[in-house]
């Protein structure tokens, strides 16, 4: 059994994928295996129609699938809005047909989230590498200005050609390789979760993001120039990622303190030249931060740490309340969003003593296997710098300021468990923003 039957032994909603050279020529095939009897309608947008969509289209005219109008998106600023939510959920409520999404990223949100709220399954046709979240369970969706992540079934079949992915515009493959390097430091992460007693590590998803993952990134430029056999790597790569989220109901697999940088920003509404910053592109700054925060831990001596001191030092919910209010002062939404998601993961003083001696007692081992995990922050940066994503904030519109001041957020803004709240309940915040931002760092603010 290869990787991709185990993983769909596992995954909850996707129950098929074919991935290769020419396979969207067997569209109807899986359409046909996955509902049988019933009726295709094909959402696109103009670019992944003329790449892909008029194949899928001739595929199930030649297997004979009965099939609805396709129904194309024209606006050339098209994101994933509810606006546009709302347009399709009008075409798709008029029929009983399964939507089959042609593309990756926003035409597979709109199409996953409607369908989901239709009660409908649906199958995709991906046409670039740009994200891992097309296999995952829920779709990006911004509403009101907001972009959030709203619950929603994945496809149940998936189709990705790596030829069509690889001539994808390069700004997409560049976002797909950004959000997949992230995953190395979200495990590093997930190793501190595990250490600590906050969330278990589950093998099957650890081994379905990690095992190869590090080859998958091993050649950006190759990547970069749209050779196919590295692109096919690097679709498989974001695609196991997707799975493993759904096998775990939960996107810990593929998302730490990186993430979070880019669900801050998200909240924002980070624009940058008139147009929305990819996703890829924020984690991928986020990755550079969170692989700078876990270098700053290794340098730590918490084999000696001085637990008791931590712990008085440590505030109560009262004081971090005022914390809080006092971080988002003007910024109703981080404060709505940070009082609760930093109430689901405090801890009083018993138990952060508790947590902070499993860790000290583990480091010896840990921040070796932790070393050996990370890619150190330099090929980081020069990765990012040779596939042609975004390697300093100022490339994504965010200003060292800017990024100084997100810090200050980062522990406060998402339940998770990540290294950024080791770095805060030892108290370190302080010192590794200085290390950072102050003079000599790696974004000194002048």
């Amino acid at each position: 059994m290869n990787k991709i039957e185990k993983a769909l032994e596992r995954t909850r909603d996707t129950k098929a994928l074919i991935i290769g050279r020419g396979v969207v020529a067997r569209t109807a095939e899986m359409f046909n295996q996955l509902f049988s009897g019933e009726k295709a309608i094909i959402v696109a947008d103009t670019n992944t129609w003329a790449v892909a969509g008029k194949d899928v289209l001739a595929s199930l005219e030649k297997a004979g699938v009965p099939h609805d109008e396709s129904f194309i998106f024209t606006d050339p600023e098209l994101y994933a809005a509810w606006e546009y939510v709302v347009e399709l959920k009008a075409v798709l409520e008029k029929t009983t047909a399964i939507a089959i999404a042609v593309g990756s990223g926003v035409i597979n949100d709109i199409t996953k989230y409607v369908s989901g709220m239709l009660n409908r399954k649906y199958m995709c046709v991906g046409t670039a590498a740009s994200m891992d979240g097309y296999t995952a369970y829920g779709a990006s969706i911004t509403i009101d200005g907001n972009k959030q992540t709203v619950d929603c079934p994945a496809p149940y079949g998936f189709v990705m050609d790596p030829e069509i992915a690889a001539v994808a515009p390069k700004e997409l493959v560049a976002s797909g390789y950004a959000d997949l390097i992230a995953k190395i430091p979200a495990a590093a992460d997930w190793m501190l979760a595990d250490v600590t007693g906050n969330e278990k590590i589950d093998q099957f998803a650890w081994d379905l993001v990690q095992n190869g993952l590090k080859e998958s990134l091993s050649n950006p430029t190759a990547c970069r120039e749209g050779d196919v056999e590295m692109t096919e790597k690097l679709c498989e790569g974001l695609l196991m990622s997707g799975f493993a989220m759904q096998a775990l109901l939960s996107s810990r697999p593929a998302s730490g303190t990186e993430h979070q940088f880019s669900h801050c920003w998200d909240m924002e509404n980070l624009c940058f030249n008139g147009k929305h910053v990819s996703h890829g592109f924020k984690v991928g700054i986020g990755t550079l931060a969170s692989t700078a925060s876990l270098e700053f831990l290794l340098e730590q001596d918490i084999e000696n740490l001085d637990v008791e001191k931590c712990v008085a030092q440590w505030k109560s919910w009262d004081e971090i309340v005022e914390e809080i209010h006092k971080v988002f002062d003007g910024k109703p939404g981080h404060l709505a969003r940070g009082l609760k998601e930093t109430k689901d993961k405090y801890v009083g003083k018993d138990e952060l003593r508790i947590q902070l001696e499993a860790l000290k007692k583990a480091w010896p081992t840990l921040k070796e296997e932790i070393r050996k995990q990370i890619i150190p922050f330099d090929e980081v940066l020069d990765n990012l710098k040779k596939v042609g994503a975004p390697y300093e904030p100022e490339h994504i519109g965010v200003s060292r300021e800017r990024f100084r001041t997100t810090f200050s957020y980062i522990p406060l803004m998402r339940s998770r468990y990540a290294n950024i709240d080791v770095v805060y309940r030892l108290g370190l915040l302080p010192q590794l923003t200085e290390r950072l931002f102050g003079k000599g760092g790696i974004w000194e603010v002048k």
